[in-house]
């Protein structure tokens, strides 16, 4: 409870960016009878997947991205991997498991120490949100003053973790616990609204016996985000639309409309481009998954060839598709080349975590 009292607290005081809606008093459904941990795994690899993916070339263009690489289908060989073809991480894989390994320590989410571990190690492709916060801890602001008030999606790539603490005795600390954990990086109406709102999608995937249906993706993403939002503005990059406005209502207006014009994922990123811009990341990862979710390959191979921040909306789809069908979402040769590094050469250490905590919350719940 120590973190609904600190959430209390900081909503109080209006230093967390985030609108107090119905989610934080409605706890999630629990999980079936028959639930496997492997569904976890799934989530937790599929960022480590993604991110390996596509952070080799992350931030070309698409067109430029295939005119070098033809369409990417596995690793790339990589310099960090000594030339070897491999999955290797980046910010994305780097503080989703260095939060899960603080949380391991600390016995669920302890934003001052998460805060603390995100501080202490060299991060691979750091955005400019995470190092504005680094900055501020190491100059001694308290945790919850560090946040930046970014709209980039350097928070949503991470937050999966958040979810096991409570797989075994689901409760609204979920949401406090998410909340909590965002606004350490990313103190943003936007970030914080889109991560609760993955993180109630996260909860529901785990739960399913078959896919959604396509429109789910978008339903279910506004139906929570739009409460805790609210009405906020942002304005899309592309000069093109003309739009001011919530996040929560661009993607409403925004990916059915493409969906029912049967744009393909590069059509539909172009039109609303897809770097590190949550009214970029958001709908791009919708979209392919909205399009492509029922072949995991196949929306994972749009989101590394399709986008310009092709590595963390890989990352943020992996979490999700993993979620729906656990590690078998990904064929064998991602699962086998991924060296499971948080560093420079801790090979295997993303699988030791994801076994701690297995045992943690599961196994001996």
């Amino acid at each position: 409870m120590a973190n609904r009292s600190e959430f209390e607290r900081l909503f109080a005081q209006g230093d967390i960016s985030v609108a107090r809606g119905a989610l934080f008093d409605r706890a999630p459904t629990p999980l079936p009878a028959a639930f496997d941990f492997d569904r976890v795994e799934g989530m937790l690899l599929g960022v480590a997947i993604g991110d390996g993916l596509g952070n080799t070339t992350e931030s070309q263009l698409p067109e430029a991205r295939r005119a070098a690489h033809g369409e990417i289908r596995d690793y790339l060989p990589n310099t960090y991997a000594r030339g070897r073809i491999a999955g290797v991480p980046s910010d994305d894989t780097q503080l989703t498991f260095w939060t899960l390994e603080q949380m391991l320590v600390d016995g669920g989410v302890q934003p001052r120490a998460i805060a603390d571990r995100f501080c202490r190690e060299r991060i691979y492709g750091i955005g400019q949100a995470v190092k504005e916060f680094i900055t501020r801890r190491k100059a001694g602001l308290p945790w919850y003053q560090c946040g930046t008030g970014s709209s980039g999606n350097g928070a949503l790539m991470r937050i999966a973790p958040a979810l096991l603490p409570h797989l075994r005795q689901p409760s609204t600390n979920v949401w406090t616990d998410t909340a909590l954990l965002a606004m350490i990086t990313h103190n943003d109406f936007a970030s914080i609204a889109t991560c609760l709102a993955f993180a109630a999608m996260l909860w529901d995937l785990l739960g399913m016996a078959q896919p959604p249906e396509p429109a789910w993706w978008v339903q279910r993403y506004v139906e929570v985000a739009r409460d805790l939002e609210g009405e906020t503005t942002y304005k899309p990059r592309n000069p093109a639309l003309s739009y001011r406005g919530p996040l929560w209502r661009f993607v409403e207006e925004q990916v059915p409309a493409a969906y029912a014009a049967g744009l393909t994922v590069l059509e539909a990123s172009n039109r609303w481009y897809s770097g590190a811009y949550l009214l970029e990341t958001v709908p791009t990862t919708l979209y392919a998954l909205m399009r492509h979710a029922a072949d995991p390959e196949e929306a994972m191979v749009r989101a590394v060839n399709d986008t310009k921040d092709n590595d963390t909306v890989a990352a943020i789809a992996g979490a999700a598709l993993g979620a729906l069908y656990g590690t078998a979402a990904f064929p064998a040769r991602w699962r086998k080349g991924l060296l499971g590094r948080t560093g420079a050469d801790d090979d295997g250490r993303i699988f030791e975590l994801i076994a701690a905590a297995r045992s943690r919350w599961w196994d001996r719940a």
